[in-house]
């Protein structure tokens, strides 16, 4: 991009087709990680399975540490390439996954020229929170959330005479839904610093309605864990109430 002028610097004057090449160069780089890293979670599909479906048996560790009960959920395959493009888009997210930081830098790389030195640092700090808590939401999704779901609804019967015959697609795509849901609540403490640097919220409004969030957090952490379970409701509600009170303590550190 066209850089602002400074003392010490002149403007560098860019067209319009130049930025696009920059942009379009920048998307490839970006690609071509993701494909490299996709390719290798793709070859190695004994241990990326082993990870993604350690939640559904009790062998699982954080199951051990709560001292849940034996089981294991079944999963079955009903279609001819369900299982291999089932393991193409689970390579695909991991590549993505594990190339963000890069594809990030890229991004910042192509956008940094025009911004002044302080909206250059706000942008660091704002971006690296939302990538740190983001990944915050999804491990916590992978280790606490996600697990208490399956083992609630896959071992859940209406009937002794009616057992679950889950499918692979449908457990993969609740994992990454739940990942990206959980991942997108824990930008909460980033949304608020930057709301309360705009001067739109206090920490005295948010103290004020308290009562009102805990409500909403009800909500929200029964519509991520449609359980009827109590305990998987506080589990899931817990982590984003405590969101929200540390969001009211940053909130107040950036109004000062």
């Amino acid at each position: 991009m066209s850089q602002k002028p400074t003392a010490e610097r002149p403007a560098t004057v860019q067209t319009f087709w130049d930025h696009l090449d920059e942009l379009r160069a920048c998307l490839l780089r970006s690609l071509a990680v993701m494909a490299v890293l996709g390719v290798v979670a793709f070859c190695l599909k004994d241990m990326l399975f082993s990870v993604v479906l350690a939640p559904r048996s009790s062998d699982f560790f954080v199951y051990r540490w709560l001292g849940v009960e034996p089981f294991c959920v079944s999963l079955m395959n009903t279609g001819l390439t369900e299982q291999f493009m089932t393991h193409m888009r689970v390579a695909l997210y991991v590549g993505l996954l594990g190339a963000s930081p890069y594809i990030l830098y890229e991004l910042f790389r192509f956008v940094s020229p025009g911004l002044y030195q302080n909206e250059r640092q706000a942008a660091v700090w704002i971006v690296g929170a939302a990538y740190l808590m983001f990944m915050v939401g999804t491990v916590l999704n992978y280790l606490l959330i996600f697990p208490l779901t399956v083992r609630f609804l896959g071992t859940y019967q209406v009937s002794p005479d009616v057992s679950n015959m889950l499918t692979l697609q449908s457990y993969i795509d609740t994992l990454i839904s739940m990942s990206l849901v959980m991942g997108v609540v824990f930008e909460l403490p980033v949304v608020c610093a930057v709301l309360g640097r705009m001067g739109l919220i206090s920490g005295n409004m948010m103290r004020q309605y308290r009562r009102h969030a805990v409500v909403v957090i009800l909500i929200v952490a029964a519509i991520v864990t449609p359980t009827t379970d109590v305990f998987t409701l506080l589990v899931v509600s817990l982590p984003i109430w405590l969101l929200y009170e540390g969001s009211i303590w940053i909130v107040k550190l950036t109004n000062t």
